[in-house]
């Protein structure tokens, strides 16, 4: 009885998912992602145009000059024709499926490089801050004037020296 009254409710009470998988699949949209991806650059390449161009020079051989009863595909190539459609219906939504993919990836991919180059220009300022206060203090300090000093004291010992050495 509360069994029931509990299924009866949550049949009616819209606000509770039910329990279990309806009808029994499970759908990876990531996994056909990548399955769509390995798709798109398998289709793609150098290698799989030759393997096609090769496939469809023996499909027109064979169906052309075989004798009549070996032949399973006659002169329109009707078969081959429905073969190449079926191909395109499927490759154009995966290609564009692993377009969308790799836009996303971009899209992730640049918004960090903007965080990092927000953290280096972060820290670029704050570097220029401590040595703009550096130099104030070195400005201000008395070691300064003390190194100031040295250095007039050695610019007039060189000079001396050198007046001394010209004569």
């Amino acid at each position: 009885m509360l069994l029931t009254r509990k299924l009866r409710r949550s049949a009616r009470d819209l606000s509770t998912p039910r329990y279990g998988d309806r009808f029994g699949y499970h759908y990876d949209p990531e996994g056909f992602g990548r399955f769509s991806e390995r798709i798109a650059h398998t289709l793609g390449t150098a290698k799989f145009l030759a393997f096609q161009t090769v496939l469809v020079i023996l499909w027109f051989t064979w169906n052309a000059a075989a004798p009549e009863n070996l032949q399973f595909d006659k002169y329109p190539f009707i078969l081959l024709n429905l073969a190449f459609s079926t191909q395109a219906a499927y490759a154009a939504p995966l290609i564009l499926l692993a377009e969308t993919r790799q836009a996303d990836r971009d899209r992730q991919e640049a918004a960090e490089d903007r965080r990092r180059a927000a953290e280096v220009k972060a820290d670029l300022d704050y570097l220029a801050r401590e040595l703009a206060g550096l130099r104030m203090r070195v400005i201000n300090s008395d070691d300064l004037a003390r190194l100031e000093a040295k250095l007039d004291r050695l610019l007039l010992a060189k000079e001396s020296s050198d007046h001394g050495s010209s004569s």
